[in-house]
């Protein structure tokens, strides 16, 4: 198989796989039209997503190449933050198996992402500024949502890469596995036990403005109350304690 993005599609999950091995799958405009339309898709039926990248890297940044022919208005257009907000507003939980570097736009997909696993080889960071632009595509804000407000410095303002385990130490990554698609799909399975819509609504819920709260979570449950999986999944759990006793 060829292009810019492989998918790999599954009855409840669908695995996108960032494919530009021989450029460290550096993000070029080929494979952000490529995500866009594998997001236009979850957004119409909904599934969890994978993102790993081909041949040992996740992503080491974006297509230097192109970005140096790029000017402002291609800047105004939000070429990468547009994407990777995409997958961030996805329904359904996505997971970023970051093998080896994810570096520059790279770490900003991963940073969209809802989970992140690396390898004992996985590299974080966004250098950027040593080439004369800034992390524009989310880092700028994602990361001190993630890590707080002195590491996401460290690393946007003095170039500092985060090994596997200092990712780990700030949860930045969620796991460090040597097998990572089978600990990537271990995480898709405990994921996908949970009521589907519930997911969905809870997802919407957590990244819904401060001021929408707590109105938001009413609606939700209003909804959720409603449904025929609440229903059934509490008297399954009623009838198990009943038999435990």
């Amino acid at each position: 198989m060829t292009g810019p993005l492989l998918v790999e599609e599954h009855d409840d999950r669908v695995v996108l796989r960032l494919n530009r091995p021989d450029v460290r799958n550096a993000i070029d405009l080929p494979m952000v039209q490529a995500l866009h339309e594998a997001c236009a898709e979850l957004e119409r039926h909904p599934r969890l997503a994978l993102i790993i990248g081909e041949g040992g890297t996740f992503a080491a940044g974006a297509d230097i190449a192109q970005l140096r022919e790029r000017r402002r208005d291609d800047a105004l257009q939000g070429i990468n933050s547009g994407v990777f907000d995409r997958v961030h507003r996805l329904p359904m939980p996505v997971i970023a198996l970051v093998d080896g570097y994810a570096l520059g736009g790279g770490a900003e997909l991963a940073y969209a992402c809802d989970f992140r696993i690396g390898t004992p080889t996985t590299k974080i960071g966004n250098p950027e500024p040593g080439l004369g632009i800034l992390a524009a595509a989310g880092g700028c804000w994602r990361l001190r949502e993630l890590v707080g407000e002195p590491l996401a410095k460290e690393i946007l303002l003095a170039g500092r890469v985060l090994t596997a385990q200092e990712a780990l130490d700030v949860r930045l990554l969620n796991e460090v596995a040597d097998d990572l698609e089978a600990a990537g799909h271990r995480l898709a399975d405990r994921v996908l036990k949970q009521a589907p819509l519930a997911l969905r609504l809870t997802k919407s819920v957590f990244h819904a403005p401060r001021e929408a709260h707590p109105f938001v979570d009413d609606l939700a449950q209003a909804v959720l109350f409603e449904t025929r999986d609440k229903t059934d999944r509490m008297t399954a759990f009623l009838d198990r304690r009943k038999e435990s006793r």
